[in-house]
């Protein structure tokens, strides 16, 4: 159906960031969308971090975001704030490169009083990109992932991106 990139800035598989981005990767497949997970944490950190556009697996990573259809941003949130990965990776993109895409926040952290990242940190990112689709996103308690509870509200985000997909994909055909 479309092509969708998963960027996450979970430490690992494992984390509770990992994990949930698994989870909402099978739902998008099983939907019948191309899924491409790209681990920030792979990306080379020095190349990230001075912004060396020169090197190919940023450059990569860049035309990745800019090619596909949707985004899922997934990040732990430390201290109120996503992670610096992401945000040095979101920083190398063009001003309006997440305009005309629909855009899936997610964040894990260990305290409901993190959940204002997703609103007062993460959103204000993506709208500096261009983000003009922000999907409502979730925010997922570290102790709660895995849990039935939690399952269902990332299937209902994953719902909601893959309807605001649907406008996108219509005007391309």
């Amino acid at each position: 159906m479309s092509d969708l990139l998963i960027i996450s800035g979970a430490p690992s598989h494992s984390a509770p960031t990992g994990v949930v981005v698994a989870h909402v990767a099978d739902v998008l497949r099983a939907a019948g969308h191309r899924v491409t997970l790209l681990d920030v944490r792979s990306l080379p950190t020095l190349s990230l971090l001075t912004e060396d556009l020169r090197d190919p697996e940023i450059a990569s990573a860049v035309s990745s975001v800019l090619a596909a259809d949707g985004v899922v941003v997934a990040s732990p949130v430390y201290r109120a704030a996503y992670s610096g990965l992401v945000k040095a990776l979101l920083d190398l993109l063009p001003k309006k490169a997440l305009r005309g895409r629909a855009v899936l926040p997610l964040a894990t952290g260990g305290s409901q009083g993190f959940l204002v990242a997703m609103d007062y940190a993460l959103h204000p990112l993506l709208a500096a990109k261009g983000a003009d689709q922000v999907v409502r996103g979730e925010f997922v308690l570290d102790q709660n992932v895995g849990t039935p509870a939690a399952s269902a509200a990332l299937d209902a985000a994953a719902d909601r991106f893959t309807t605001a997909l649907t406008p996108r994909l219509r005007r391309v055909s």
